[in-house]
C-alpha cells in the first residue's frame, strides 16, 4: 500500500474515533446523564461511545496491514 493511502487510512481511523466519541458524549450530555425515562437516549449515547472504541482501532489495524 502506498504511503499516501496509508496516511489517509490512519487519519480516517482517528477521525472516526473522535467523531463517534464526541457524538456519544454529546448525546449523553444532552440527556443530562439521567436514567429517569431516558433509557433509550442513554443507550444510544453509550452505543456511540462503545462504537468509537471498536471501530476506530479496527480501522487503524486495517490501515497498518
Amino acid at each position: 500500500m502506498n504511503s499516501r493511502l496509508k496516511t489517509l487510512a490512519r487519519f480516517s481511523a482517528a477521525l472516526t474515533f473522535v467523531i463517534c466519541l464526541a457524538g456519544g458524549l454529546w448525546i449523553l450530555a444532552s440527556v443530562g446523564f439521567d436514567h429517569d425515562g431516558n433509557a433509550v437516549e442513554t443507550g444510544i449515547g453509550l452505543y456511540f461511545i462503545g462504537k468509537a472504541f471498536f471501530v476506530g482501532p479496527m480501522l487503524l489495524v486495517a490501515a497498518e496491514q
